[in-house]
């Protein structure tokens, strides 16, 4: 008898106890369903709405050698998003403000790219396709505020940011920067020339050499691959740095890059030019050239990643390795690289001292 009682008051204590654990979890589990769920569909309605002009900028991108880049932009943005997935807040709170905020910002954007239409001022069809992904950009983080909440958005703030170079470069910025590059690299190809010894004459952005006088036009500008350095390393620097002042150095080393690279290929070509014959002028490594060059530009840019990349502590040390994500042994929080590279951690420090 003792047995049965005690049995009847086990199962007394234990169902209460479960039974009070799904109910307060299932609202919870059903207002995160509902919020994943609410921001799909918006999603998809969004996409809906601006089918056009995404199509438009799809196509845009595909024919242009300066966009080409766009179309892998939000690829990477979605693999961003799966390496925080463990990052990214569970619970969901509506920011409702910077909601409204964002989209009125899309809003206000789009009234005023079809308002010019309707006046007769319509844009460029590169800046009309800029200003309608940028309506699109914000309407989505408003639905990013509203059904994820300033917290998630906050977590995911650089793959979602990432977003805006979905946006294509508009022409006024595009000429400004081929303007600056080419002058910064007809600047830098006169430095070059005369430590090649190489005898020539300048004026402006003409070259004239013993057998061929070149121009520095602005399709030289090399805006392209330069633009393509430059979001590859402030991706690099999100993924791999961990200070600012480290991310903010490469990024900033780009720039330097790109315009040393523009000099060195006008160097090249001119040298080819002189010492080959002036058809090189018409060879592939002009007409072409650009993804070798590109190549070529980040020997440089990887030798200045990995000791920029190398986090060092003299007491207890620290040493996050750019090595570990060459080996796919790379976690979200360096865990994995500093347990994994202990022993090359003893080795550096026994060498050199810290």
């Amino acid at each position: 008898m003792s047995s049965s009682q005690e049995d009847a008051a086990a199962r007394e204590t234990i169902i209460p106890t479960q039974t009070g654990n799904i109910s307060g979890s299932t609202p919870l589990k059903q207002s995160r369903k509902w919020r994943f769920w609410g921001g799909a569909c918006f999603a998809v309605v969004l996409l809906a709405a601006f089918a056009q002009p995404l199509l438009g900028l799809i196509n845009h991108a595909a024919g242009s050698q300066l966009h080409s880049y766009i179309l892998l932009v939000p690829f990477v943005c979605a693999y961003l998003l799966y390496l925080r997935r463990d990052q990214l807040p569970k619970k969901y709170v509506i920011d409702l403000p910077l909601a409204i905020v964002s989209l009125a910002g899309g809003l206000g954007v789009l009234v005023c790219t079809y308002w010019l239409d309707f006046a007769g001022r319509a844009p460029a069809y590169n800046d009309y396709l800029a200003l309608l992904t940028l309506s699109f950009l914000c309407c989505l983080a408003a639905g990013g505020f509203f059904f994820f909440g300033r917290g998630w958005m906050r977590a995911a703030a650089f793959p979602v940011a990432y977003l805006i170079f979905m946006v294509p470069m508009p022409d006024a910025m595009r000429d400004a920067l081929e303007t600056a590059s080419k002058s910064a690299a007809a600047e830098v190809a006169n430095i070059l020339f005369h430590l090649s010894g190489t005898p020539f004459l300048r004026a402006g952005a003409v070259f004239q050499l013993p057998n061929i006088t070149i121009e520095v036009a602005q399709e030289c500008s090399g805006i392209r691959s330069s633009w393509v350095l430059l979001l590859t390393s402030i991706l690099a620097a999100n993924l791999f740095l961990k200070t600012r002042w480290r991310r903010f150095a490469l990024v900033a080393f780009v720039i330097p890059l790109g315009i040393l690279r523009n000099g060195f290929r006008i160097l090249v070509i001119g040298l080819l030019c002189v010492n080959v014959g002036p058809q090189m002028i018409h060879s592939l490594i002009h007409r072409r050239g650009g993804p070798v060059f590109f190549m070529l530009s980040l020997i440089p840019f990887f030798l200045v990643c990995l000791p920029v990349s190398v986090e060092v502590r003299v007491h207890g040390v620290t040493l996050d390795l750019i090595f570990g994500v060459i080996l796919g042994e790379l976690d979200s929080n360096f865990a994995t690289v500093r347990a994994r590279n202990a022993c090359l951690v003893e080795r550096m420090r026994s060498r050199f001292y810290f």
